[in-house]
């Protein structure tokens, strides 16, 4: 219900005040001028408040009246989420365009989820049935991909029945401690409000992503925490969609945040050409993408990334796998610091909010793998795309966003000049969760994928140190056993590190493939290292066949076919036997 809350007396961009605010509360959700322009009550005294607007405040005047909606702003949740396009208000695009043609026109107010559809519900319980919290009440087939798990209060159950609903129509009603309460298939939630859950579990399970720098080196855990910060043209973007494609989740949610038009655009159009790996079906079946480009209100910008979180928290609620992509949580941060400005706010460094860290605090921790409500366990993994200015690391964004995230993925400028993709830097990047998921590793995979893992890191690491020398005296200065380093760890980076995203058979590599890998070329250089120490030239080595073979495994070897590595590794053993009798005699 809507209640007069003053008029506006002020009005500085996206900031609006607001004289004789009786009727309003902090973090209500405001409608602004004649328009009705969409607000949040962000700052009171007395019968002063002050509000930020999330559209184009253009033409707006003092005199106007603003409405209290008596509730903080929040989203809509029910089935017609799952392949949505939304703006940062959770406003279909799709729904904005039928009505006002291609350019959003402000004040236009369109319902979030389709009021007309009929869905087909079908129950999981009986009338008489007693239900805990978060139990699952029936089920909604939002997509050939996905199955709505509508979830019920705790109480008893009066009525229930299958048939074909819209979002609004009653399908229950439980009986409770606080009277009777009409279920329907949508419900609201306040985005700022972190939705409950029954107990948060350790994050031990990997997301597997099929990106071998990833998953074999840096792997980031359901339920965990990621950065991806990195300038421009080192395939943020790119890397981002990969995940998105490829991981092992249920749902995908992806927030274009402040990113420029021509970028979001072409995440709008390739999405829904993306085939799910899964079921052959569209992608976009069990994907949501919230977009708000930098041309949009910057405001709306700030509320978009809780819009996308509360939307995952509702996947997750349902015992779901959730990965979310925020790309990028530096134009977030950049409309944080637009609006601090404009409430002259005390900067902090370089002009952000003293509250920046707070904030991103916030969002991250709404991560994690959990216990829900109803006993099944759900998780939202998120990857947080950083555009520090210029590649800097070392700007507040980045530094903060280090501070909350267990898994930084620090993309190389000089990798991606090099077409090495993904542009990911192996000496600057780190997980924290890999003794974590090594127990998964061990007992799905392989007992020494810790071992190979960790021997492979250590000859990128001697690479770059003896590269320093090479740099000095020249690499034909090196001992034939350095040398030898340097051409196991070129076999590293471009056979195992580098992948090609575009080709049908590197796009994706399987945790049992990876293994194989690594194994194999691992054991290359230990035979290696015994021929060499019988006088054998490193020379020689390199011009063995096998070694382009080592090379082309990542293409020529599809993920069923596993068993070939093993062929190749026998050839291997061949070639380096016969070199090996050479220099024994």
């Amino acid at each position: 219900m809507q209640v007069q809350g003053g008029t506006i007396d002020a009005v500085d961009g996206p900031v609006v005040g607001v004289a004789g605010a009786t009727g309003l509360a902090m973090a209500d959700l405001v409608e602004a001028g004649d328009e009705r322009l969409v607000g949040e009550v962000v700052r009171l005294q007395g019968e002063r408040a002050t509000i930020q607007v999330y559209e184009n405040t253009g033409g707006i005047r003092p005199g106007e009246p603003v409405f209290g909606t008596g509730g903080p702003i929040s989203v809509e949740l029910g089935p017609g989420l799952i392949g949505g396009i939304f703006d940062g208000l959770q406003r279909p695009l799709e729904g904005l365009e039928a009505l006002a043609g291609p350019f959003i026109s402000r004040g236009i107010h369109v319902p979030a989820l389709d009021v007309g559809r009929a869905w087909r519900f079908v129950p999981a319980v009986q009338p008489g049935d007693t239900i805990g919290p978060g139990a699952i009440l029936g089920t909604v087939a939002e997509s050939r991909a996905l199955q709505l798990r509508i979830l019920a209060p705790p109480g008893r159950v009066e009525a229930i029945a299958a048939g074909e609903y819209r979002v609004g129509d009653v399908i229950a009603r439980i009986a409770g401690e606080q009277g009777e309460t009409a279920v329907t298939l949508a419900q609201r939630w306040p985005v700022r409000r972190p939705r409950p859950y029954r107990q948060r579990l350790r994050a031990d399970v990997p997301l597997i992503t099929g990106q071998r720098v990833i998953d074999t080196f840096f792997p980031i855990a359901k339920g965990g925490t990621a950065a991806i910060p990195g300038g421009f043209g080192t395939g943020k973007t790119v890397t981002q969609h990969q995940l998105a494609k490829w991981a092992d989740a249920d749902v995908i949610v992806y927030i274009g945040c402040g990113e420029r038009g021509n970028e979001m655009t072409e995440v709008l159009i390739d999405f829904p050409k993306l085939e799910d790996p899964r079921s052959g079906e569209p992608l976009m079946q069990r994907t949501v993408l919230i977009a708000n480009t930098s041309n949009m209100p910057v405001a709306a910008r700030e509320i978009s990334i809780y819009t996308g979180i509360t939307i995952a928290e509702y996947y997750r609620d349902m015992g779901y796998q959730v990965a979310l992509m925020a790309d990028s949580t530096s134009r977030w941060a950049e409309a944080l610091r637009e609006i601090a400005g404009r409430l002259e706010e005390l900067p902090a460094e370089e002009g952000f909010p003293a509250y920046l860290p707070a904030r991103l605090a916030e969002f991250y921790e709404r991560a994690g793998r959990v216990l829900t409500l109803g006993g099944q366990e759900g998780s939202i993994s998120i990857v947080g795309a950083v555009s520090p200015p210029g590649g800097d690391f070392s700007e507040p964004v980045t530094q903060n966003t280090l501070r909350f995230v267990r898994c930084f993925w620090a993309l190389d400028k000089n990798l991606a000049a090099a077409r090495h993709f993904p542009a990911i830097n192996w000496l600057t990047s780190y997980s924290e969760y890999v003794d974590s998921v090594t127990g998964w590793w061990r007992e799905n995979v392989a007992l020494a994928w810790r071992e190979q893992r960790d021997r492979a890191l250590a000859l990128l690491q001697e690479e770059d140190r003896l590269q320093q020398i090479a740099r000095l005296v020249g690499p034909d200065a090196l001992p034939d056993e350095q040398r030898l380093v340097l051409e196991t760890a070129r076999i590293i980076r471009e056979g195992f590190l580098q992948q090609n995203a575009l080709h049908p058979v590197d796009t994706y590599t399987t945790p049992q493939k990876q293994v194989a890998m690594l194994r194999i070329i691992l054991h290359f250089h230990t035979r290696a290292a015994r021929i060499i120490s019988r006088g054998a030239p490193v020379l020689r080595l390199r011009q063995l066949p096998i070694v382009e073979q080592l090379l082309r495994i990542k293409t020529d070897v599809p993920n069923e076919q596993v068993r070939r590595i093993e062929e190749i590794g026998n050839s291997l053993d061949q070639a380096m036997d016969e070199l090996e009798r050479e220099y024994l005699r």
